[in-house]
């Protein structure tokens, strides 16, 4: 079952078109992840889900209704934005409670729920403080809270942890897992941050330009991409892409990178098509194996983390990210060979940037 359905859904300013032509639909107590680079619509979808946008053209329907001219009250919705946006003047309690109170709910049944969500968010000890004795986390906790105490039929996240610092978004991006399994509520989640979409989702959209370019579980994108943004988008460190042209067997590709040399394609395609070979650089082994296809590169500067050091190589004529798990022996001006599987090798037309 559909919690919410989007159908051909275009959103105009003008004669600027932000969103074209998308169709979603999201199943009932499901995770969904919208990513895409800046300024590709996947706020404004979710605003327009909201009903905080109106809508251009298509429709949207949440729990089997077209909902495209109710305004947002009636569409048994929460939204927890980027920014937390509480009121200072009122304590956690009364912060969560806002909507309840503005809807004349009775007494008991309001310091119920505040109880309820405050134990549910570890927030009972928190109730009687100002929001300006809290941390960030707790803050958002709040803002959280205050879109649960409403009982809604879906929540909506416009990157809710994008003001936390970085070891407090990992913890915060569990406990928001957590949450949504507990609630078993249906959840749609603006990131720009992939690794916040492939750990927390059950399914990411990829979103470029307006467009829907691929929908589909986390690791179906990182292992099956549709075409070469995806294929660049999900995965950190991002993958590399050379140029190549397939020879005249069509059984191998000669690489415009590294000095012409040439890998064996992992399948057969026609002689003389010129290709994007990608590679992850997760997938790219210094010195290889018998089992592997190898090529030299040159590498350019080596920088280590203490657990992966990620090497960079000369652009020729683009530059190549390897990553080796723990510390490398590598110094920076050194000719170094490379090893892939033929199974970790990505096919995409040149022209189209389709997956082949």
């Amino acid at each position: 079952m559909y919690q919410i359905e989007i159908d051909h859904l275009c959103k105009s300013y003008g004669a600027v078109k932000v969103l074209k032509d998308i169709s979603l639909n999201v199943e009932k107590g499901s995770f969904v992840a919208l990513i895409g680079p800046s300024g590709c619509g996947k706020s404004t979808l979710l605003r327009l889900v909201a009903g905080l946008e109106k809508i251009t053209s298509g429709t949207v329907k949440i729990a089997g209704q077209v909902v495209n001219d109710w305004p947002p009250r009636e569409r048994h919705v929460a939204m927890v934005f980027q920014s937390y946006a509480l009121y200072p003047h009122m304590t956690v309690a009364k912060n969560l409670t806002y909507a309840l109170r503005l809807r004349g709910r009775p007494k008991q049944e309001i310091a119920e729920r505040a109880a309820a969500t405050g134990q549910l968010l570890g927030l009972s000890d928190l109730l009687d403080r100002m929001p300006r004795d809290l941390s960030g986390g707790q803050r958002q906790r709040v803002a959280m809270g205050r879109a649960i105490v409403r009982d809604p039929q879906v929540f909506l996240f416009d990157e809710p942890l994008s003001n936390l610092d970085a070891a407090l978004r990992v913890r915060m991006r569990s406990e928001l897992r957590k949450l949504h399994e507990r609630l078993g509520a249906t959840s749609v989640y603006v990131t720009h941050d992939q690794i916040e979409a492939m750990t927390m989702a059950d399914t990411v959209v990829v979103l470029r330009d307006g467009v829907v370019e691929q929908v589909g579980a986390p690791l179906d994108l990182y292992h099956r991409p549709a075409n070469r943004f995806v294929a660049g988008f999900i995965g950190s460190p991002a993958m590399n892409f050379i140029e190549g042209t397939v020879t005249e067997d069509g059984r191998s590709v000669v690489l415009v990178q590294s000095r012409k040399q040439q890998l064996e394609l992992p399948r057969p395609l026609q002689s003389g098509r010129k290709v994007w070979i990608g590679l992850r650089p997760e997938n790219m082994l210094l010195g290889g194996t018998g089992k592997q296809q190898s090529f030299s590169v040159q590498a350019d500067t080596v920088e280590s983390t203490g657990s992966m050091t990620f090497i960079e190589t000369e652009a020729d004529p683009t530059s190549l990210i390897i990553a080796q798990s723990g510390t490398a022996k590598v110094d920076a001006g050194t000719t170094i060979t490379v090893g892939v599987n033929n199974e970790e090798i990505y096919l995409f037309d040149i022209q189209t940037d389709l997956a082949l």
